[in-house]
């Protein structure tokens, strides 16, 4: 039931955040940041590539190895544009996204409760640095969990159970990255935010199945701060939820 509640919660995000304009706005804003950094670092190893191309390996003139030499060189150039996806995600994630997805967590939680939960009020840049502090072990933990249990399916027999498994965690790592919202602005150790996701692997797990939908997860990931707020608020402040 868990993981059915989870993916619930995903799609009650998803029709909330569209119907509010202040959601809308944010979610636009936040799926737009990642695509352009993304771009933009595609074109940037493009350019070096071309530049440089020479000095990785000189264009063959013979004619029976010069496709290989396009081979390789498409086959760099697809790592290469991997790994800028991967910073790229993880610059917008921990300098713009957290920023946003916290205000649309802020934005979810007054609309369920009325007020804002937090410790104390700070000002706008020190909110901003407590955020990137919390948003770093969250978003670089979960990346090399997953880079060990890739390495494990390669050096092992276990290959694709290990690629299944790696597959359910970086699931449950992307809901875990909404569901932390509220803990982490309300300044809860991260040894005990990391609790409450092992605590609820089923319910992260279904939270994170959607974002396998190719082109609907886009749109899921931008809204997921919703549902993840929906969910944490009704669970823990039931009677405080005015949410139907």
């Amino acid at each position: 039931m868990s993981l059915i509640k989870g993916i619930s919660y995903n799609f009650r995000g998803l029709g909330m955040g569209v119907k509010t304009p202040k959601l809308l706005l944010l979610g636009i804003i936040r799926i737009a940041v990642v695509i352009l950094l993304t771009i933009v670092a595609a074109m940037l190893i493009y350019y070096y590539l071309q530049a440089n191309i020479d000095d990785i390996w000189k264009k063959p003139e013979s004619n029976w190895i010069i496709w290989l030499w396009y081979v390789v060189i498409f086959l760099l150039y697809m790592i290469l544009v991997g790994i800028s996806v991967v910073l790229a995600y993880l610059v917008a994630q921990i300098i713009f996204s957290v920023v946003i997805m916290d205000q649309m967590s802020r934005i979810t939680e007054k609309m369920l409760t009325g007020q804002v939960d937090e410790p104390q009020s700070m000002p706008f840049w020190k909110q901003f640095f407590f955020l990137i502090k919390q948003e770093i072990p969250r978003a670089v933990l979960p990346i090399l969990i997953t880079l060990l249990l890739t390495i494990v399916g390669w050096v092992t027999p276990f290959g694709p159970i290990i690629a299944i498994i790696t597959t359910g965690a970086a699931m449950i790592f992307l809901a875990w990255d909404n569901t932390d919202l509220i803990p982490a602005r309300r300044m809860t150790p991260f040894a005990e935010r990391f609790k409450l996701l092992t605590g609820a692997l089923p319910f992260h797990l279904g939270f994170g199945l959607p974002f396998l939908i190719p082109v609907l997860n886009i749109v899921l990931l931008s809204f997921a701060p919703v549902g993840a707020t929906l969910y944490y608020i009704e669970k823990n402040n039931p009677n405080r939820s005015n949410h139907a």
